[in-house]
This record gives structure tokens, C-alpha cells and sequence, in this order.
């Protein structure tokens, strides 16, 4: 009998195993991946274009480039536009799960430790969480001012807008400031026209692009005014979470005074427990947007739980996901606009005002009570800035810390 070719596995039967890979590929990267955007950027680096070799440098740096240009988180938004070239809406969504659900069960589960044991959220250990969320913001101000500050104009805006924020401590105070920062860097900021880059088929069409664009700015708008007139608390907290995922620039730190303006003067979430929450989420590998979960879970009835955590894990990670992909056939267009890169450089200046704000309240005033408090917030900026010390052990110290000082 003549012999017959192997038969080829159908379109359908290869996306589904590719997604399976993607799947694979993130879940390891987010049950090791410590330290934040910026190492999980090189994480990322380091796996798909040199050992698996998924894309070039060129195309990993314009996918990185083009994340850092949108509000969302960076390196999750990466991951996505990653996953989906590789293996379309599946490999995106695996990507995205394989990435974040580690963390997240892992903020769940210290969630449901607060719960079953209440003494707990008083403990010096939980105090020592706190005091070294004071740490991490101080190093996310300290680095993104750094970079996203460089001249005396940018600078001005980064203290105008914490001045604003401190002045009007509401959701609308922070968005506001934002705006105006992009507005004045649009106007005023003068920066170096980008190169050109090679053209690329993104896998979506404009139209596509466009679409999911639209429902992005659509639920913005959509999700409080539906929320308001069903009177659901769910809804009300889905559509903070949402806002705060759609207008976050300048990594996953700056989600803190979003989510906090948001969730804390609702009585939701007890600051004392949003901050402790924001240290624990520290010592996890994955995205820092996985905090929603956590928030998700101790939120008071109806909400609280699983459900709620998931709900709430998802909205947050909803808007990143559908600007990446509606932004992608538009990228080349857009980064090269001048007035584009002017207003993106004057929001990121902004928002490391709002963080700075933020680092004071309501941060600094939850958790430094005393001198050994302050103390101990010291050492921690100190191991991570200075000694470049993992977060992971700077979190266990501070919080072998805080209850060694309680005792």
C-alpha cells in the first residue's frame, strides 16, 4: 500500500496547542517572577526572544515601547500582545492567566487569613507590611522621577500635581491632575521626534482596533452610570476598578491612590487593611494589579470572597487588555504624532505628583506612628534602593520587624 503523508493537524488544532504553550510559558513566569515591572520586562525578555525565540529584539522592544505609551499595567499588557501573536485570542488570554492567577490566589488566600483570624489585621507583622509599603512607594517615586522627570518643566508638573491631589484627595482631584499634566506637556514639553519602525502585521485589523477601542472608552463611561441606576454595590465597585485599570500610567504602583480614593471612603475596604494588603502583594511574584483580587476578597457583604475577587480581578485587567489590542494596528501612526509624545510625557510626569502624594497620604500617615517605625521604613527604602535586595526579603524582614517591635 502506498504510503500516506502524516495528516496536518488543523488551524483550530494549532492555535489551541500554541495556546496551551503560552499558557505553560506565563504560568512558570508567574509563580517566579519577583520584582516588578521592569524585571518582569526582563524576565520576559530572556524567555521569549532569546530561549524560545517568539519574537526578535525589535519587535519586543516596539510591543514594550508601545505598552509603556498606553495606561494599563506594562508588563502584563507585554505578555498579552505576546501571547496573542503567538497564538491569537486564546494565547492571549492564556498568557494573561498564566501570568496573574498565582499572585492573585496567593492575595486571596491572605485575604481569607484576615478574615478567619481578626486579631490578625492588628498584629505587628500586618504593621510591619504597612510600614514597608511605605518603602516601595518611596523607591517607585524615587526611580519614576528619576526618569520620567528629567527637566525643570516635567518636575514642576510632578509637584504641581501632588499639590492638586493633596489639595482635592478625591478620584476626580487625581484624574484631574493627570489631565492637566498631559496638557500641559502637550503644549509645552519640546522632545526628540522617534525613528520610524519597520511595519508589522499585527494580527488585527483597524477596524478590529478601532471596535475595541470604543468599548474601552464606552465601559468608562458605561459601567458608573449603570451602576447608579441599579443601585448596585457590585457594579459601583466594578466601575472603580475599571477606572482605575483604564487611567493608570507609569507602572503598577501608581494603581494605589486610584483604588484607594476609591474603595476606603466607601467603607469597602478598611485603609488598615488596604495596606496591609499593598505590602503583602509585595512579597508575590506576578503583576502588582493582582491586588484587586485581595481587595475583592475583603470587602464587606454582599461583596467579599472568591466571587467578588475574581470579578474585581478581571475589571481591573479588562481595559489593558482591549487597549493593547485596539492600539496595536494604529502603533506606528500614533508614536510618531509629536503633540502624541508630548501630552504622554507631561501625564507621566503627573502621575509620579500623584504617587508623591499618595507616598504622604495616605501611606506615611497609616503606618508611621513612631521613630522605630520610621526606622524600619528607612532600612527597607535603604535594601532596595541601595542593596537592590528582592522585595520578597525586604517584605519578610519588615514584617519580622514590625512584630518583633509589637512584642
Amino acid at each position: 500500500m502506498p504510503d500516506h503523508p502524516p495528516a496536518r493537524p488543523s488551524p483550530a488544532a494549532a492555535r489551541d496547542g500554541r495556546a496551551l504553550e503560552v499558557l505553560w510559558a506565563f504560568l512558570r513566569l508567574g509563580l517566579t517572577s519577583f520584582g516588578g515591572p521592569v524585571a518582569h520586562l526582563g524576565y520576559f525578555r530572556t524567555e521569549f526572544v532569546e530561549r524560545r525565540r517568539w519574537l526578535d529584539d525589535a519587535r519586543y522592544a516596539d510591543l514594550v515601547a508601545l505598552c509603556q505609551f498606553l495606561p494599563g499595567p506594562a508588563s502584563s499588557q507585554v505578555g498579552i500582545a505576546i501571547g496573542l501573536g503567538r497564538a491569537g485570542w486564546g494565547g492571549a488570554l492564556a498568557a494573561w492567566a498564566g501570568f496573574t492567577l498565582p499572585s492573585a490566589v496567593a492575595l486571596v488566600a491572605f485575604a481569607h487569613g484576615l478574615a478567619q483570624w481578626p486579631a490578625l489585621a492588628a498584629s505587628g507583622a500586618v504593621h510591619g507590611l504597612k510600614v514597608v509599603a511605605v518603602a516601595v512607594v518611596a523607591q517607585a517615586v524615587w526611580s519614576m522621577a528619576r526618569a520620567l522627570c528629567p527637566d525643570r518643566l516635567r518636575a514642576g508638573i510632578a509637584v504641581a500635581a501632588a499639590l492638586l491631589v493633596l489639595a482635592a484627595p478625591t478620584a476626580a482631584g487625581q484624574v484631574g491632575a493627570i489631565v492637566l499634566g498631559g496638557a500641559v506637556g502637550r503644549w509645552a514639553l519640546r522632545l526628540a521626534p522617534l525613528s520610524p519602525a519597520p511595519h508589522r502585521d499585527p494580527g488585527i485589523g483597524r477596524r478590529t482596533g478601532a471596535l475595541l477601542l470604543a468599548l474601552c472608552a464606552a465601559l468608562l463611561v458605561a459601567l458608573p452610570a449603570l451602576a447608579t441606576t441599579l443601585s448596585s454595590t457590585l457594579l459601583h465597585a466594578v466601575a472603580v476598578v475599571y477606572r482605575a485599570g483604564a487611567l493608570v500610567f507609569g507602572g503598577g504602583h501608581v494603581v494605589l491612590p486610584l483604588l484607594q480614593a476609591g474603595v476606603v471612603p466607601p467603607g469597602w475596604v478598611d485603609n488598615d487593611a488596604f495596606l496591609a494588603g499593598y505590602g503583602a502583594a509585595q512579597a508575590v511574584p506576578g503583576p502588582l494589579f493582582s491586588f484587586a483580587a485581595y481587595l475583592g476578597a475583603v470587602m464587606p457583604a454582599p461583596l467579599g470572597g472568591a466571587w467578588s475577587a475574581a470579578v474585581l480581578l478581571v475589571a481591573i485587567f479588562a481595559p489593558g487588555l482591549l487597549l493593547v489590542a485596539g492600539a496595536l494596528p494604529f502603533w506606528e501612526a500614533l508614536r510618531r504624532r509629536a503633540g502624541a509624545q508630548r501630552a504622554m510625557g507631561g501625564i507621566h510626569a503627573a502621575v509620579v505628583g500623584v504617587l508623591a502624594a499618595a507616598l504622604y497620604d495616605p501611606v506615611w500617615t497609616s503606618a508611621i506612628a513612631s521613630r522605630a517605625d520610621f526606622g524600619v521604613a528607612l532600612a527597607a527604602f535603604g535594601l532596595l534602593v541601595v542593596g537592590r535586595v528582592s522585595p520578597l526579603w525586604v517584605v519578610a524582614a519588615g514584617a519580622a520587624a514590625g512584630a518583633w517591635l509589637h512584642a
